[in-house]
């Protein structure tokens, strides 16, 4: 019989060079740095949760505080070891983290940005919403404020406009902004 669980990695540092491990195989970074951030899990914000099979780490996802909305948390770094992934463990590992954030932290809403994936968090109850940053307030701006066309908001006088971004016609991939009200 297989047993599944989901545990903040802080309380099983047995596991961190294997979470390490995973992650960076997914999104490679320096192991210092993928460390560094790994060990800074704690009971408060920001914690990684690890989904162990059978004792073998083969999920990970971080929950980081947004300094702007105290009852809300932001997923980072969800992952899945490859070989097992469509076989419903990034649901498993989700619905565990929307429990610990709901029962242990006493969250609210969890916002997430996803590239290609918006259909798995759609079908866990997520919807898109408008972008927000786990570093602050976030206020979109589409201009630069300006007293004239030749000063900028910073005082400078005659600086040269920037020249016009490149025309391409890739289709780039953008991250769409999802939340989850708990």
């Amino acid at each position: 019989m297989m047993e599944l669980a989901v545990v903040p990695l802080h309380h099983y540092k047995k596991y961190m060079s294997d979470c390490c491990k995973l992650i960076n195989d997914e999104w490679k970074r320096s192991e210092t740095a993928r460390m560094r951030s790994l060990e800074s899990s704690s009971d408060t914000l920001p914690t990684s949760l690890i989904l162990l099979k059978n004792d073998q780490i083969i999920g990970h996802l971080k929950l980081s505080p947004i300094p702007s909305i105290s009852d809300a948390c932001f997923v980072e770094s969800v992952v899945i070891e490859r070989k097992l992934r469509g076989k419903g463990f990034g649901t498993i590992l989700m619905e565990k983290a929307e429990d610990y954030c709901k029962n242990h932290l006493q969250l609210k809403t969890i916002y997430l940005s996803t590239q290609g994936q918006e259909g798995f968090y759609s079908k866990l109850g997520y919807q898109e919403c408008q972008p927000i940053s786990i570093y602050g307030n976030y206020t979109p701006t589409t201009t630069m404020c300006c007293k004239n066309k030749n000063q900028y908001s910073n005082g400078w006088q005659g600086a040269p406009k920037p020249p016009p971004l490149p025309s391409n016609k890739i289709n780039v991939n953008t991250k769409i902004y999802m939340k989850k009200n708990l």
